[in-house]
């Protein structure tokens, strides 16, 4: 069987080929980035990324963000694996929440022994010529030979991946996470408010939990906090990465441990019924939330990358877009704050491989046919504002043209919806307001949209006026006035146009 897996792994041959994408979620991804002293960006290493979104049977749905480090091989292998151990016939509608939490933590542990295997051999001969070195050798050819060897070795074993995963089944959602990326679950209420649900915290350096853990161990938990990595990754919690799991009483951080300190085993949270749900499911890599953490901060990073979503799904026809576009927009903002000479750019001199994945729950798509002087809803959307003399931020809502409620559908189109089984939705879409509130395991906002932005755009299109001008369709009264008395210009708003 470990022969098999490593064939496998070296061809392009994958377990999952035959089985079909889901159309009711899109992927964004943007390369690493480090920008040189002229702001100019290079990519330092190939991507190490990975995610998956497969459509199961018995209405299963597998969704998967995977965030590689020292190359791509743990990420590419777990995406695969993961997907055969849990979506070949290991699922279906008669499971419980605690048969599904038990099938999830079996495939996490096959998946880290497999991947284990493929690298047995490869172990043994990086052991074997390491004992060949010893201290007095002179580098003669053959030992050149044997240090060469030992570096491809070391390519070839080397690097580890955290996994965010997501599965749907009997219409509720699991979630399972090793690492440091994130999930966030969107909910609005028929009221109009939405909800934004951080489901776990990352397993990293500074979660008390994981201290707690990595204490009971016999390591030293202030220590662990204060160097903010082990083994150079923030994670304590990690696929792969033989060098924390094997030797790790060779690194002195971890060298105390009374057994293996960094582990492969998820956290799992559901199962959480999706009944009447209205919103979005995002998982993020540790790549795109730590870039827009560098520019803007963590205190608003979940409400900021919502309303970025939220105001794409109002505009885009597609969810790949939608996904793309925020991905463009988070890798530009960091951009900017770098070439900025801001506070934080100093925060911004790289970035790592960034990866969105969007699942829409009943959440309405803009209509590629509709213009915005064909009819259609104005939503406002709260975006950040924040001034070149202060790093606090406030909230600037911008009204957003939403199509008219009988065009709307969810997925990139309603064939791919209907033979997936979620209906369109018939209640009022939702709004990207967003204040904060925090709780220890997960952390929520919610808000309600300020009524007096809704405008009803009647059947006829607008008409123009004398000058051949229609109205505005986006009111950036407010973002004027508050850019007018933050530069104390006093200059006068008409119409809604800004300055003129």
């Amino acid at each position: 069987m470990a022969a098999q897996r490593r064939n496998l792994m070296q061809s392009h041959q994958s377990w999952t080929d035959d089985l079909p994408l889901c159309q009711m979620c899109g992927v964004g991804t943007a390369p690493n980035c480090v920008y040189g002293p002229d702001g100019k960006g290079t990519q330092s290493h190939p991507n190490e990324d990975g995610h998956l979104r497969f459509r199961g049977d018995d209405g299963c749905f597998l969704y998967g963000v995977f965030n590689g480090y020292d190359g791509s091989r743990v990420a590419n292998f777990a995406s695969q694996c993961l997907t055969a151990e849990l979506l070949l016939g290991q699922l279906n509608s008669g499971h419980t929440d605690n048969d599904v939490r038990r099938i999830l933590t079996q495939a996490f542990d096959v998946v880290e022994k497999s991947y284990f295997e493929t690298i047995d051999d490869a172990l043994a001969e990086k052991a074997n010529l390491s004992n060949y070195l010893l201290p007095h050798n002179e580098l003669s050819p053959q030992t050149q030979k044997v240090m060469e060897r030992l570096k491809e070795l070391e390519q070839e074993v080397s690097g580890g991946a955290t996994v965010a995963v997501a599965l749907i089944l009997n219409n509720k959602l699991y979630i399972a996470n090793v690492g440091t990326n994130r999930v966030l679950l969107c909910k609005s209420s028929s009221d109009g408010q939405n909800q934004v649900l951080q489901i776990g915290r990352p397993h990293s350096t500074d979660n008390e939990d994981e201290l707690q853990r990595l204490a009971a161990l016999g390591l030293d938990s202030a220590r662990i906090r204060q160097a903010g990595q082990i083994a150079g990754q923030s994670s304590s919690r990690r696929l792969g990465d033989y060098r924390v799991k094997f030797n790790y009483n060779e690194i002195d951080v971890l060298s105390a441990a009374k057994s293996k300190p960094v582990v492969a085993e998820p956290e799992i949270h559901g199962g959480q019924s999706l009944e009447g749900v209205t919103g979005f499911l995002l998982l993020m890599s540790e790549g795109l939330i730590n870039a827009l953490e560098s520019a803007h901060g963590p205190e608003q990073a979940n409400q900021e990358i919502v309303a970025m979503v939220a105001a794409e799904l109002a505009q885009q026809t597609s969810l790949e877009a939608v996904a793309q576009s925020v991905v463009d927009r988070v890798k530009r903002l960091h951009h900017d704050v770098f070439v900025s000479g801001r506070q934080r750019a100093t925060y911004c001199s790289r970035h790592e491989d960034m990866t969105l994945l969007i699942r829409t729950l009943n959440y309405p798509l803009a209509d590629a046919a509709l213009t915005p002087t064909q009819g259609g809803r104005i939503c406002p959307v709260s975006v950040p504002y924040s001034n070149s003399q202060s790093t606090s931020k406030t909230s600037v809502t911008l009204s957003l043209v939403m199509p008219s409620q009988s065009t709307l559908t969810n997925g990139t189109n309603t064939a791919s919806t209907l033979e997936e089984g979620t209906p369109t939705p018939g209640s009022q879409s939702p709004t990207a307001t967003l204040q904060s509130t925090n709780t220890q395991t997960q952390s929520s906002s919610s808000s309600s949209g300020d009524g007096s932005l809704f405008r009803q755009r009647g059947s006829q299109a607008a008409q123009p006026d004398e000058t051949g001008r229609v109205p505005p369709y986006v009111d950036f009264s407010q973002f004027y006035r508050l850019w007018g008395s933050d530069h104390g210009d006093g200059q006068s708003m008409q119409g809604g146009l800004g300055p003129q």
